[in-house]
C-alpha cells in the first residue's frame, strides 16, 4: 500500500458528543490545556531560592514578558500581563505539540463514503483556523473591554462613530475597519505560519525521511516560539493602545 503525506486544511472530526463534533484539533486543545495545568502545579510545588534550569528559563521569560507589559502600560500591567502570558504559553505549547516525533502517526481509521480514511488523533491546535480566530476574538473582546472601561461607552464609541466633521467621520470608519482587520490579521498570521511549517515538515519527512527533516524541525521550534511571542506582544500593544486612546 502506497503511503502519501496526510495534509488537510480543515480539522477532522473524530466523533460527536451530544451532537457536538469533536475534532483532532479540539482534542489537542484539551490535552495541551491539561499539560499546562499539570506543569504549572508541578513548577509551583518545586519552586526554590536556588532555581533549577527549567525554573530559571521560566523566570527569565516571565520576567521579560512582565517588563514588556509594563513598558506598554505601567498602570495596567497587572491586568494585561496575565492575559498576554496565558496566550503565550498556550500558543507555544500548541505550536510545539504538533512537532512531537510520531504524534501525527497516532490515529484511527474512519469510514468515509465507503472508503477507509486514516485520521490523526492529534493536530496542533494552532493549525486549525477556528482556534486562531477564537484566540483573536478573545484579544478583540479584551481590547474593547479595557477601552470602554477606561473611557466609558460613549467616549470609546466616539473613536469610531463621530459626526463632528466629515473628516472625523471618515477617520472613525477607518478606525472601525482597522479594529476588525487586526483581529483577522492575528488569526491568519498565526494559522498561516504554523500550518505552512507543518506542511513543509510533512512533505520533507515523506520525501527525505530521518536525518534531513531534523534542521527543519529545529527551525519550526524557533518559528513556533517567535509566533507565540508575536501574538502575545500584539495583544499587549492592542490593549495598551485602547487604554492610551481613552486617556488622550
Amino acid at each position: 500500500m502506497e503511503h502519501t503525506p496526510h495534509i488537510v486544511v480543515a480539522a477532522e472530526k473524530l466523533t460527536e458528543i451530544l451532537g457536538f463534533p469533536i475534532t483532532n484539533s479540539l482534542l489537542t486543545t484539551g490535552v495541551v490545556s491539561l499539560l499546562i495545568i499539570i506543569l504549572a502545579f508541578s513548577l509551583k510545588s518545586t519552586l526554590s531560592i536556588v532555581p533549577s534550569k527549567f525554573q530559571l528559563v521560566t523566570e527569565m521569560i516571565t520576567g521579560w514578558m512582565y517588563q514588556t507589559a509594563k513598558s506598554i502600560s505601567v498602570s495596567h500591567v497587572d491586568e494585561f500581563f496575565p492575559i498576554a502570558m496565558t496566550l503565550f504559553v498556550f500558543i507555544l505549547f500548541s505550536n510545539w505539540f504538533g512537532l512531537l516525533p510520531g504524534i501525527s502517526g497516532i490515529g484511527i481509521n474512519i469510514q468515509n463514503h465507503g472508503s477507509t480514511e486514516f485520521v490523526p488523533l492529534f493536530r496542533a491546535a494552532t493549525t486549525d483556523i477556528n482556534t486562531t480566530i477564537a484566540l483573536s476574538l478573545l484579544v478583540f473582546i479584551a481590547v474593547q473591554y479595557y477601552g470602554i472601561r477606561n473611557a466609558g461607552f460613549r467616549g470609546y464609541i466616539s473613536r469610531f462613530i463621530t459626526f463632528s466633521s466629515p473628516i472625523n467621520f471618515y477617520v472613525g470608519i477607518l478606525e472601525l475597519i482597522s479594529e476588525f482587520s487586526k483581529t483577522i490579521s492575528l488569526a491568519f498570521r498565526l494559522f498561516g505560519n504554523i500550518f505552512a511549517g507543518e506542511v513543509l515538515l510533512t512533505v520533507i519527512s515523506f520525501l527525505l525521511p530521518y536525518i534531513v527533516p531534523l534542521p527543519f524541525t529545529v527551525l519550526e521550534l524557533f518559528v513556533g516560539f517567535i509566533q507565540a511571542i508575536v501574538f502575545a506582544m500584539l495583544a499587549l500593544v492592542y490593549m495598551g493602545g485602547a487604554v492610551e486612546y481613552s486617556h488622550a
